[in-house]
């Protein structure tokens, strides 16, 4: 069963925030998969997160090219996935993706396209541009001990 949180971000400062006030939540063993458009805010919510556990100023590129940046933090690594340029959801495995899943913390822009491999147990942030507003939208919905995690925490 899942449910979800809705949080309105009205600038890419929140959209930071957000992303912080996650990375304070996470875990080893835990995806996150970034959901939304182009120009939705999922490399402004992950280059965020990553900072957060890591280095303020680390350098946080998109990897759209590479398909996968690691980072080490206290206590293990962030993978940041972009599986925009995958076309088949096997090739995933090249990228280290299952040690990803059990060990690290899991960033994954594009999650759609890993099909099956996409873990049940995750965190999805779907991210909806706003029209009228130019603002942006975040629904964040999982198993019921990310929603638990989530209620409990400040500033999500």
């Amino acid at each position: 069963m899942t449910g979800s949180i809705e949080r309105h971000l009205p600038d890419p400062s929140a959209t930071e925030a957000l992303g912080r006030a996650l990375a304070g939540l996470a875990r080893a063993g835990d995806v996150i998969a970034l959901w939304g458009d182009l120009g939705t805010g999922k490399t402004v919510f992950a280059r965020a997160f990553i900072r957060a556990l890591s280095d303020p100023e680390e350098e946080v590129p998109s990897p759209t090219f590479t398909l996968v940046q690691t980072y080490d933090f206290a206590e293990g690594t962030i993978y940041h996935f972009d599986a925009y340029r995958l076309e088949k959801p096997e090739e995933a495995f090249e990228l280290g993706i299952e040690d990803a899943f059990c060990d690290g913390i899991s960033l994954i822009e594009w999650p759609g396209r890993l099909g099956s491999l996409l873990p049940f147990e995750r965190l999805d942030i779907e991210l909806i541009h706003v029209e009228e507003t130019q603002s942006r939208r975040a629904v964040l919905s999982g198993p019921p001990q990310w929603l638990g995690r989530l209620k409990e925490a400040d500033g999500v």
